[in-house]
């Protein structure tokens, strides 16, 4: 073969296997319809501010959360929620800080180690799958994050285990393009219903910047993965399939 179409297969060839960057493990679900927001660029305002605002005490008394509970924070990033609830559950609850973000919980490690919070332990996750563990947490707080989420079928449809018996799942975003930071409630609800779980509660309120979702399992099975049919938003509207 001449150099020259040497070079042109080499580079088809390497636009053909980079061309699919889904994991392996994700492959077996359907790929998402919709664009997905950078990493690591989610930061809605510093902590002062939030707290003047009182967003999280807005949140957790939205999400009920009381002295004992087992907590998951997903994309706890710096740990904002994570100190929080820590607060809130006491010594009789435990939270759990999930991140896909290595540098940030390294640094919340140290937060968590000079603040002296004994209830909070830290875990690393994938993007396609939280690694949880099973019947474990009242609630899951997914608060500004989950627009990052590139496989949202395979990671709720993993994460659902994780729930205890009537345990709930909180998300916190904004209704704004997923590749905006943030998501539109359609859009959301239908990816949740798609794996099984049911809207409970929706609001919007200002000092979450945004509006407060709160989900539970729909008491069915989980669907087979090659069952789920993916959502679609065009024009205002969400199609499913």
């Amino acid at each position: 073969m001449k150099r020259g179409l040497f070079l042109i297969a080499l580079a088809l060839a390497g636009c053909k296997a980079g061309g699919d960057t889904r994991a392996e493990t994700a492959l077996q679900f359907p790929s998402a319809h919709r664009p997905v927001s950078e990493l690591g660029a989610n930061s809605v305002s510093n902590e002062v501010d939030r707290d003047n605002r009182n967003e999280a005490d807005t949140v957790m008394g939205l999400a009920s959360i009381e002295p004992g509970m087992t907590i998951a924070d997903i994309g706890a990033g710096d740990g904002y929620y994570t100190v929080r609830l820590s607060e809130r559950v006491g010594r009789g609850g435990r939270v759990l800080a999930q991140d896909i973000d290595r540098d940030a919980l390294e640094r919340l490690g140290q937060r968590v180690q000079r603040e002296k919070l004994d209830n909070v332990s830290i875990k690393t996750g994938a993007p396609d799958d939280p690694r949880l563990p099973a019947n474990s947490f009242d609630r899951i707080f997914m608060v500004h994050m989950y627009h990052e989420v590139a496989e949202p079928y395979a990671f709720l449809w993993r994460l659902a285990p994780a729930l205890k018996q009537g345990g709930q799942i909180i998300v916190v975003d904004r209704d704004r393009p997923t590749d905006q930071h943030g998501i539109p409630p359609l859009l959301l609800q239908c990816e949740f219903e798609a794996v099984g779980y049911r809207l409970v509660e929706f609001v919007r309120k200002p000092e979450i910047l945004g509006y407060y979702a709160q989900f539970e399992s729909d008491g069915k099975p989980r669907p087979e993965p090659r069952n789920i049919l993916p959502c679609k938003m065009a024009k205002g509207d969400v199609t499913i399939g």
